[in-house]
């Protein structure tokens, strides 16, 4: 039986592909259009996970959409009716979308030539799905938070074996999501798309209650014991305007919205900080009233908030519970997981038959296909003996300071790059993380950069959970780097001393575990900085072609793509920006 579950029309859309319950293929369709976040309707990612089992669209049983279009209908034309006349031009700016599109996603998928049943499953419920049902847990509370859905903006409940019972939920406007991304916006960063920059930004500013800000923030924020919540809407003009901070908000926190072009201050640094305090004291009411109410060792989270993960890594230390699981895609390109799994186990009744062990469901390329491509674009390169020969000239590579773009098997899902489509560098290097923001990433240059370490090594060098958590292997958990080692690995030691790590397993990517381990053998320090394989503003690469103009344009030294190796500077003539190299 197959089931293709899709998400679209907002943002991150996407297709999964579930064979007999199992995830056989998923994929963000930014990878192919390659824009960044796309919305539209995920054609490529549909036609990708049909073509990886070699069916066409009538073979599916079943399709889901990730929530109910009308539902969400009636709450925007409650929201434009409730703020007239201050709505009516976002009112008219929306609704073109919503009469061609979003409310005939049936004629849609028909268009495809589909012909059998399209199921539609409530936003939060589809996250929830997408948490619970391919967890290790039979059993968990369920936590789900994001910007909205139809209605809802936070729900909570319990799963237990192929079933989903939500018990209490917050709607909108009032949304804890809506609520960071409106200081997301504040401080000059695209909303939807740079909540985890303000993430790493807020490290830098005062994380204690003397920060002026802290005090002011909470003053549009009303957060109960139980971790419930009321904005002031006041402050806030995203349900009647395309923008979200208000004047009010502006006066507030002492002046205008961040340009681009202006600096980053320490006026913005401390505010960066109290947001992110006041998200963690929230999420740890909310998680203690779950753990109250729920009484489970186990937690699951979903929505675009369950990828803070400097919140994340608290969890377990500041709540009863005792295991963490969080779906790798846990923003909106995960619900047409989520979907997907809910016909097949709750809609349809099936015992669960599947855990997510690893990201690893998009498209791969074979070497026949990379080395026509190679050989048909007189690209110049040489070819590894072994996977003995490649680990250890590409360690040996890195330990020279080397950048090196990291393409193997097959791509990940969700917005991580975990070892297939990766940059890799040396972490011992002060200035690595500078060369990797200016030459290779063009990026802001207090961005951190992930550590990638093996499984058994992960204690000795982070103040980790124990046991270790499965998120930490989608990198979705920042924890403190001990001490002793700050100097040792200042390129992933970022300036309050945590790391965004990701674990691996030799079981999951033995190719990459070996490399880190090679690493670690002739440095002392198996450890390797692990960045997404893209450019600011560009999704991260799909498909070799992809993967090579993007080393071409960056200061990426060398290219590992299957078993060969590319290096930059004996392809001159396809270098289109060196002299921003310079």
């Amino acid at each position: 039986m197959y089931i293709l579950g899709i998400s679209c029309y907002y943002h991150d859309s996407s297709a999964t592909l579930l064979k007999d319950g199992k995830i056989i293929a998923a994929a963000e369709e930014e990878r192919f259009t390659r824009k960044k976040h796309d919305n539209s309707f995920p054609e490529n990612a549909i036609n990708f996970c049909l073509d990886s089992e070699k069916i066409n669209i009538n073979d599916i049983n079943y399709v889901g959409f990730y929530e109910k279009p009308l539902l969400k209908f009636e709450r925007v034309l409650f929201q434009h009716l409730h703020s007239f006349p201050k709505s009516l031009k976002t009112f008219l700016i929306s609704m073109p979308s919503w009469l061609t599109e979003k409310l005939r996603i049936i004629r849609k998928i028909r268009k495809l030539g589909y012909k059998k049943d399209i199921l539609f499953v409530e936003h939060h419920m589809a996250h929830a799905a997408s948490a619970f049902l391919v967890s290790p847990f039979e059993k968990s509370a369920i936590l789900i938070v994001d910007g909205v859905g139809e209605w809802t903006t936070l729900s909570y409940g319990l799963g237990k074996k192929n079933k989903i019972t939500l018990l209490k939920q917050i709607k909108f406007p009032h949304s804890l999501g809506l609520f960071y991304s409106t200081i997301t916006g504040y401080l000059g960063f695209k909303v939807n798309n740079s909540e985890y920059k303000v993430m790493g930004l807020s490290s830098y500013g005062d994380k204690t209650k003397k920060n002026p800000y802290y005090n002011k923030l909470r003053k549009i924020i009303d957060i109960k014991e139980d971790g419930s919540f009321n904005l002031n809407l006041e402050y806030f003009v995203f349900h009647h305007k395309n923008k979200m901070p208000s004047k009010k908000l502006c006066d507030l926190l002492g002046g205008p919205i961040k340009k681009k072009k202006h600096p980053l201050n320490k006026r913005h640094k401390d505010i960066a900080a109290a947001l992110q305090m006041i998200l963690e004291e929230t999420l740890i009411r909310i998680l203690n009233q779950v753990h109250k109410e729920t009484k489970q060792k186990n937690i699951v989270l979903a929505g675009g908030v369950a990828l803070n993960g400097v919140a994340n890594g608290k969890i377990l230390k500041k709540t009863a519970f005792k295991n963490i699981w969080i779906q790798p895609a846990s923003s909106d390109s995960g619900t047409s997981l989520g979907v997907a799994s809910y016909i097949y186990n709750v809609i349809l009744n099936k015992k669960r038959n599947y855990v997510m062990e690893n990201a690893y469901l998009g498209p791969e390329y074979h070497a026949g296909y990379i080395r026509y491509f190679l050989n048909n674009n007189k690209i110049k390169y040489s070819e590894f003996e072994s996977d003995k020969d490649l680990i250890k000239k590409t360690a040996f590579l890195i330990k020279k300071n080397k950048i090196i773009g990291w393409f193997q098997g097959k791509m990940e899902f969700g917005p991580r790059a975990l070892g297939s489509r990766s940059i890799l560098a040396n972490p011992l290097n002060k200035d690595m993380q500078d060369i990797l923001n200016k030459k290779v990433k063009h990026r802001e240059p207090f961005r951190p950069f992930a550590p990638v370490v093996c499984d058994e090594d992960v204690l000795t060098y982070f103040n980790a959970d124990k046991p270790l958590q499965k998120p930490a292997e989608f990198m979705l958990m920042v924890y403190p780097i001990k001490k002793k080692f700050h100097k040792e690995m200042p390129s992933v030691t970022h300036v309050d001393g945590t790391g965004r790590l990701q674990v691996i397993k030799r079981k999951t990517n033995p190719l990459y575990y070996d490399l880190v381990k090679e690493f670690g053998r002739i440095t002392k320090t198996p450890v390797l900085i692990n960045t997404s394989f893209n450019i600011k503003g560009e999704p991260i690469v799909c498909s070799p072609e992809d993967a090579y103009r993007c080393m071409m344009g960056t200061g990426i030294d060398y290219m590992v793509i299957d078993k060969f190796l590319i290096k930059r500077q004996d392809n001159k003539k396809d270098i289109w920006d060196s002299k921003r190299l310079k």
